[in-house]
């Protein structure tokens, strides 16, 4: 098993950690929050996250240190922005990986690792600089500690101390407060949910149950008053109540314009998490123990394998409705079930290599791997004939205008799409053919050098077409001590490109009114979408530098 763990963290290094650099961060998450971090050294206030130098009451402080701490010691840059959630894809791969060494066999381990690395959205996220991988993984992590202590509980009969007995109870609801102080309260609205769903399915029966959902809360709690205690003992309530009421918007409205139909998280699960979503399909309800398993002579582990599937599902099943029901549609809002979804698509491929049950899923296969694959390995000739695309935008005159930046595409960029596809019909026939090993390793190696290629050969041309005229003229003004406001529209990154500096004396100075038309001392600069200039080219003394893919730029010079 050490070798496995050594050549799981091999392959993390070369999956994980390679060109997190290559493209910039993207506006909004990734930025807002590289840029909280960019805050914390310039002003040395590690305590109160800010964005723009004001208090930022979205999201704790956890995360936006892992992120300050790599830029302090990789520089301010788009590596050590997203190096955190690569470590975090690292530790996911260990631990599942155990877990599955645990609860089934060592093949199973290596299953449920694969499936994390060889799955398109899964995979994706260990290479960003956004919160939810760490978040999911403290969730998952306190999940587990209290699912592990019920087996214990019920299992171990021999007296033992307190710390003995209760340990994985505690280091599970701290575990959960670590994930609260990553990104707040729903860490611990989608783990109450589980646990009392589970409760309800046995009729709320189950010897110290309410005990123990008391004692993990209370550990919880405890972890996350480290830093919403503390906070609100020096800076009183007015933060907290702000966190609390941007929560509650999040689920009532569609915030920031995020909005979406209610099966939208079903469709991003679906075709996001190929090719794992495919095979996890026949375990999302029912129990699907085999007989075969249940006859076991390791009967104790074939019931913990069975009541672990039922957490997966009912964890897969809270955070789908729960985040249908949102009204903000944001793609990673639905990244928990990965945890889910990457056991539950293991199991079915494990049962075919060991017990030869082969579910009739080749042709769902088949039509979710084409849809990516198709679409990537296309994108090089429409970029060569970007003319196709302008009639379907033609009520947008800004994403006209984005179709304008000077790009350089080449056929073979389109290999990852390529590769998709031909090791989606590899893995069809090797899955009717019952050769399940080898299917999964079709299947998660040709997602994840999908993944991979697709990130190096093709995401950097799409945002050369969405933000790079406007990041390129923020990096331009980096050296010079002068204020850039976008107007209409909302964004940060001019905050962490141009390196705006703290604002001292007057902290009104920067505001759309002084910028407009007081005296802020700076050169000014405005920033516009094409179809929304709000007037600028009136302002006193404002006049237009050049425009560029969609983006405006104007100067307003210091008096």
């Amino acid at each position: 098993m050490r070798r496995d763990y050594l050549l799981l963290t091999g392959l993390a290094f070369l999956l994980f950690f390679p060109y997190l650099g290559v493209v910039h961060l993207f506006d909004w998450d990734e930025i807002n929050f590289a840029e909280c971090a960019r805050e914390m050294l310039l002003t040395g206030d590690w305590f109160r996250p800010q964005i723009d130098y004001e208090p930022f009451w979205e999201k704790p402080p956890l995360f936006l240190w892992m992120q300050a701490l790599s830029m302090q010691i990789f520089g301010v840059n788009e590596w050590a922005a997203r190096m955190p959630n690569a470590l975090c894809g690292l530790a996911t791969l260990l631990l599942v990986y155990r877990l599955g060494v645990r609860l089934h066999d060592r093949h199973f381990g290596w299953l449920w690792a694969l499936a994390w690395m060889g799955s398109i959205l899964p995979h994706l996220y260990f290479r960003s600089g956004i919160i939810d991988p760490w978040f999911n993984f403290f969730i998952f992590c306190g999940l587990y500690g209290f699912i592990e202590f019920r087996w214990q509980f019920f299992r171990v009969k021999a007296p033992r101390s307190f710390w003995a007995k209760y340990r994985y109870l505690l280091m599970g609801g701290g575990l959960l407060g670590l994930a609260i102080l990553t990104k707040g309260p729903p860490a611990y609205l989608i783990v109450m949910l589980v646990l009392v769903l589970y409760w309800a399915r046995y009729r709320f029966k189950g010897r110290g149950y309410f005990k123990h959902l008391v004692i993990f809360s209370l550990a919880a709690s405890t972890a996350a008053l480290v830093w919403f205690g503390t906070e609100v003992l020096l800076h009183g309530t007015w933060f907290i109540r702000e966190f609390v009421v941007y929560q509650i918007r999040l689920f009532t409205t569609q915030d920031a314009g995020h909005g979406g139909f209610f099966g939208y998280h079903v469709i991003v699960l679906l075709l996001g998490c190929f090719p794992v979503s495919v095979f996890a399909l026949p375990n999302l309800w029912g129990d699907r123990q085999s007989e075969d398993e249940m006859l076991e002579s390791d009967t104790l582990a074939s019931c913990e394998r069975s009541d672990f599937g039922t957490w997966m599902q009912i964890l897969f099943w809270v955070v789908l409705i729960l985040f249908s029901i949102v009204q903000t549609k944001i793609v990673h809002y639905s990244s928990l079930c990965y945890f889910p979804l990457t056991y539950l698509g293991a199991v079915t491929i494990w049962r075919a290599i060991k017990w030869d049950i082969y579910p009739k899923i080749s042709g769902v296969l088949l039509a979710l791997g084409l849809i990516p694959g198709i679409a990537v390995a296309a994108l090089p000739y429409l970029g060569q004939h970007i003319e196709l695309l302008k009639p379907w935008l033609a009520g947008d005159p800004f994403a006209l205008a984005n179709l304008e930046a000077e790009v350089v595409w080449k056929y073979w960029q389109g290999l990852p799409g390529l590769i998709l596809i031909a090791a989606t019909f590899a893995a069809m026939y090797y899955w009717w053919k019952k050769q399940a090993w080898i299917t999964a390793q079709i299947a998660f190696v040709g997602g994840a050098v999908f993944t991979s290629m697709t990130l190096l050969l093709i995401v950097c041309n799409i945002e050369a077409y969405s933000q790079r005229a406007a990041i390129e003229f923020y990096e331009s003004k980096s050296a010079e001590d002068c204020f850039i406001k976008p107007i209409g529209f909302k964004s940060f990154a001019h905050l962490f490109y141009a390196n705006k500096r703290p604002v001292t004396g007057d902290l009104t100075i920067d505001d759309q009114q002084t910028l407009s038309h007081g005296n802020p001392g700076k050169n000014v600069y405005f920033v516009a979408k094409i179809n929304r200039l709000d007037g600028l080219s009136e302002l006193q003394g404002c006049h237009e530098l050049y425009r560029k893919n969609g983006f405006v730029f104007f100067e307003r010079k210091a008096k």
